[in-house]
């Protein structure tokens, strides 16, 4: 690592902690394929609290939890036992009674009718299938609040039960797909989907600290989730977590970890599909899965945000062309960051953004613990973070 990129990284680390409106912690790390080029940290895991953010703090990583189910679902493609374009229903049949919501009636009932074709399980893995989430959507919202419908945060079975917002295969649209991927797995392989998760992923990987139900060890981590105030100010929230024991392990959004065991699983990407201890995925499979797999006439658009305590309006790289993988966001054109047309990455809810550069063979990893998503301190800071890694020459030495 050259001195440049750790006192570039570090800075912005720092300035985000002790701004006006700050983070309350952030861990952030960059890898090449070998090993961690980077690895820093500033503030604390609970404002107040006295603990200071350190590289082994715990996160609640939601939905950086779906390139991992994406990685079981491949698998089970690879093994045989799943084709991507077979009906869902084949493997789950609880999906084949969702039915379509066109709008509400004058009396503000939904109004129900069968889709127009099956679900299938490229559809999931590409965010086509119909599914949204009640803070993206306002129609989810809207069965949330006089209907019932439950959050995916409950992590239960009847929160997959939602009604679908156009027909399969239609449009993009961002939700609980993933999820639905996870229980997919779960029917081939007769395992919790934590199982599979460990046996096939984490243990050829040598990821450890990393799990949907939290070990003693991980709690004492753990970073706590703080909601950004409309003045600027943080509250801690530290009763929010999802539930200790769920009934679903959600392969959409459920997994903790140290942010050191997810950059083992960048370097897989980068390694095309190879671990330390094992291969996880094949070279061509992971070829594949890094494409682009949406029609023409489909896109990744903005998420809006509307539910403002939870998301503010959150977009990538807005202007530029991006498309959707197994399970990344791909950037079509190059980015203003550094990053090149078809890199892949993601990020999830409370805050916590990853890139990974194949070319380049590099890629990072940023965690804080703040809701909205899309928090202008943390996704500034993050942007910042990436575009250092690129304009100290990080990724012409790794490549």
């Amino acid at each position: 690592m050259s001195n440049n990129l750790r006192s570039t990284c570090d800075g912005i680390l720092q300035k985000v902690a002790t701004v006006k409106d700050r983070v309350p912690g952030v861990v952030a790390m960059i890898t090449d394929r070998s090993a961690n080029i980077y690895e820093g940290v500033a503030g604390e895991r609970m404002l107040g609290a006295g603990q200071a953010m350190t590289t082994d703090t715990v996160f609640a990583i939601f939905s950086t939890t779906k390139a991992i189910t994406g990685t079981a679902v491949l698998q089970c493609v690879e093994d045989g036992k799943l084709d991507l374009d077979a009906p869902a229903k084949t493997y789950v049949p609880d999906i084949g009674k969702l039915e379509v919501l066109d709008g509400f009636d004058a009396d503000g009932k939904p109004k129900l009718r069968a889709p127009k074709r099956d679900i299938t399980t490229r559809m999931l893995m590409l965010h086509t299938a119909g599914l949204g989430y009640d803070f993206f959507n306002a129609n989810y919202l809207r069965m949330a609040q006089e209907h019932g419908q439950p959050s995916v945060i409950t992590c239960s079975k009847a929160s997959l039960q939602t009604p679908l917002l156009f027909d399969p295969g239609d449009k993009w649209e961002y939700g609980s797909n993933i999820d639905w991927c996870g229980q997919i797995v779960e029917s081939i392989r007769g395992q919790r989907l934590g199982e599979v998760m460990a046996e096939r992923i984490f243990a050829p990987l040598g990821m450890e600290d990393i799990t949907f139900s939290l070990t003693p060890s991980m709690r004492a981590r753990l970073a706590v989730i703080h909601q950004r105030e409309s003045d600027g100010s943080l509250t801690p929230l530290p009763d929010l977590q999802l539930p200790p024991d769920p009934e679903v392990h959600m392969g959409g959004h459920g997994l903790y970890a140290s942010i050191g065991e997810y950059m083992k699983f960048i370097r897989m990407w980068l390694n095309d599909g190879a671990g330390l201890g094992g291969r996880v995925l094949k070279k061509e499979t992971v070829e594949a899965a890094v494409r682009n797999g949406l029609r023409a006439d489909q896109a990744v658009t903005m998420l809006p945000g509307v539910i403002a305590t939870l998301s503010n309006d959150a977009e990538f790289f807005p202007g530029l062309k991006k498309s959707w993988s197994y399970t990344f966001m791909v950037n079509d054109e190059d980015a203003p960051t550094g990053r090149p047309a078809g890199a892949i990455g993601w990020a999830g809810l409370a805050n916590t953004f990853f890139w990974i550069d194949r070319k380049n063979g590099f890629g990072g990893y940023w965690a804080t613990q703040i809701l909205p998503f899309g928090d202008p301190t943390s996704f500034g800071g993050y942007v910042d973070f990436e575009t250092a890694a690129y304009a100290t020459g990080e990724a012409r030495a790794a490549a």
